[in-house]
């Protein structure tokens, strides 16, 4: 698969507009009136977009999948600025687990 670079700019571009939109009003953007909300309310909102993503794949309906994958994005996006998380520092872990096995990265995982 191929990397699209103007899909990488559109994900670059959508978090600094996240990020932006912590400063903004909430009543005049949802993104800010979700942060304003808080984390827990992030979380709740990325879990019900990743459930609905996730009824869109078992009905197989291609639309409905894109359709709810970009608002899952979106909330997860939304959910790591809440959290204070950049998404390079997400990237960074990805590209570290790579460097091994799924089934070594995941025994390496420290439990609590």
């Amino acid at each position: 698969m191929a990397t699209d670079i103007h899909s990488l700019r559109t994900l670059a571009d959508l978090v600094d507009r996240i990020s932006e939109r912590r400063t903004s009003s909430p009543e005049t953007s949802y993104t800010a009136r979700l942060l304003h909300e808080g984390q827990a309310k992030c979380a709740k909102k990325f879990g019900e977009e990743a459930v609905e993503l996730a009824l869109a794949v078992v009905l197989g309906d291609r639309s409905l999948i894109r359709a709810e994958a970009a608002d899952a994005l979106y909330h997860y996006l939304v959910l790591l600025e809440a959290g204070n998380v950049p998404l390079v520092d997400v990237l960074a872990e990805l590209s570290q687990r790579m460097r091994q096995t799924g089934f070594e990265e995941k025994a390496s995982r420290k439990r609590p």
